[in-house]
């Protein structure tokens, strides 16, 4: 199953010719790429799908889908991991590069 989670901006820099940010993610901290919210700042919440930043949300909304996970035993198990997963790959960096420069 994949699954969008909400994440915090923590941090942004440039990473291989991307915009990229750790994002923590209910504890978690990974990669994600944010060429696809440019408006998005450090202490923002992204939707990130497969390590992309899809969209932002708002504080609330992050934490209550936090509330949600966290009551279905997911936040900790299997959605981190899956998620892990799918970064750990690395091939949607390569993906998001072709992405990119199809949308410009």
């Amino acid at each position: 199953m994949c699954l969008a989670i909400p994440g915090k901006i923590l941090d942004i820099s440039e990473l291989n010719g991307m915009r990229a940010g750790r994002v923590e993610f209910g504890g978690v901290v990974r990669q994600a790429c944010l060429d696809f919210v440019p408006e998005a700042v450090v202490g923002d919440y992204v939707i990130v799908h497969v390590g992309f930043a899809i969209s932002r949300v708002d504080r609330e909304e992050a934490e209550h889908t936090y509330e949600l996970l966290q009551q279905m035993g997911l936040l900790e198990g299997e959605v981190v991991s899956e998620f892990e997963e799918e970064n750990v790959a690395g091939e949607f960096w390569a993906a998001g590069r072709e992405a990119k420069s199809r949308v410009q």
